[in-house]
């Protein structure tokens, strides 16, 4: 129960494969958990890969009240999505991570700003990512100077997920300290500036809302939220994380299939 883990006053929470299903729902369990926070006097907020833009569905629902974390903190924003902070990537990183990117034979996409910049709208995942965040892509013929100056986030994308790890990793060896690269799904790998990780993004938060790292409680899926697991108070990995992510929690949930997040909020910080 919370008390065995301590005072929580935030919790920070993933948003796919964590807080919404497989179809992308919020369940209404989910929703009343988050509520039952507001109630004890535990703060919510979100970080997600996606861009602001597209969690912007979540934030009246939830009543969210925190700065919102996009792109795995490369783009802070209020709740009414204006800019707070904004973390570009390095141009050479931006160029070399595209031509790694291409030459894993995965398909790139540039985040600029507002804009979702793609090369082929029949690419994988194109269709299914526009209706997730809720808006389209802009299709160029290829990615120039002016964007790449611009990007706030690369992705790769392959249903090849053997080739999405490899190129994880080989992006990683290359980039080294000059940006952050892990895979937010594993058809899916982020590339984003040094800073922008989840692991910053909890230490963000902390100073902005003045809540020692020690009380804020930590849930996701993915790799790239091991490092907010590693610097929170409490860790709660999700049921349909891989092995190696839930060693790293201090607690195992449900599948976002069986209500793993409403499941953990009641069982480890509602106390029920």
């Amino acid at each position: 129960m919370a008390d065995t883990f301590g005072k929580v006053s935030l919790l920070l929470a993933d948003v796919d494969g964590t807080l919404v299903t497989r179809d992308k729902v919020l369940t209404e369990r989910a929703l009343k958990a988050v509520h039952s926070l507001h109630d004890k006097g535990i703060r919510f907020a979100i970080t997600s890969g996606r861009p602001p833009k597209g969690m912007a569905m979540l934030i009246a629902p939830l009543a969210i009240d925190t700065p919102v974390a996009g792109f795995n903190g490369g783009l802070f924003v209020h709740p009414d999505l204006s800019i707070i902070e904004e973390k570009l990537l390095p141009f050479d990183a931006a160029k070399q991570a595209l031509d790694l990117i291409a030459s894993h034979g995965l398909d790139g996409w540039v985040y600029a700003g507002n804009d979702w910049l793609i090369r082929d709208a029949k690419a994988p995942h194109v269709d299914r990512e526009g209706r997730t965040v809720q808006f389209g892509p802009k299709v160029v013929k290829a990615f120039d100077n002016d964007m790449l100056s611009r990007a706030v986030k690369i992705v790769g994308v392959s249903d090849d997920l053997r080739r999405v790890r490899q190129c994880e990793a080989d992006v990683q060896k290359a980039l080294g300290s000059r940006a952050t690269a892990a895979r937010s799904q594993p058809y899916y790998l982020d590339v984003t500036h040094r800073d922008a990780n989840k692991g910053f993004v909890l230490d963000y938060l902390s100073r902005k809302l003045s809540v020692p790292t020690s009380e804020i409680a930590t849930i996701g899926d993915q790799p790239n939220d091991v490092l907010m697991f590693k610097r929170s108070g409490f860790s709660i990995a999700m049921g349909n994380s891989s092995e190696d992510v839930q060693r790293q929690a201090n607690v195992v949930t449900d599948s976002y299939e069986d209500e793993g997040f409403a499941k953990a909020v009641e069982r480890f910080l509602l106390d029920e």
